[in-house]
């Protein structure tokens, strides 16, 4: 993983995609992280709020699923993605991975592999 790290850390810059101004990130937006209240309404809970790149959010909501593909495509018709979105998904999904590798380790490692392989 640390020759990955270090061919990823060498491309960064070609991997990371278009410049785009800081968006308002949730900063742990799984699918656990978002209830139904008493009315219907879907409401987002427990926030890392900052400023980010907003392709982050989205692969997180990818990472450990709940959010179905009509969120997506609501997403993409009111504020569309660059081209190239798709696969800088394991890019923004690594950190939450490593993470998890830190305090659970088992199954992440191979999945961070996975992502690192993906991009670097």
């Amino acid at each position: 993983m640390a020759r990955g790290f270090d061919r990823l850390f060498t491309a960064l810059d070609e991997r990371v995609g278009p410049a785009e101004l800081p968006a308002r990130l949730h900063g742990d937006l799984w699918g656990g992280n978002m209830i139904v209240d008493e009315t219907g309404a879907g409401c987002l809970i427990d926030p890392a709020a900052y400023g980010g790149h907003r392709e982050v959010d989205l692969a997180m909501m990818r990472l450990f699923g709940g959010f179905g593909p009509r969120v997506f495509a609501a997403y993409e018709e009111a504020w569309p993605l660059h081209p190239g979105h798709q696969e800088r998904v394991p890019l923004y999904q690594l950190y939450f991975l490593m993470v998890h590798v830190n305090l659970f380790g088992g199954p992440y490692v191979a999945q961070a592999q996975r992502a690192l392989l993906a991009i670097a």
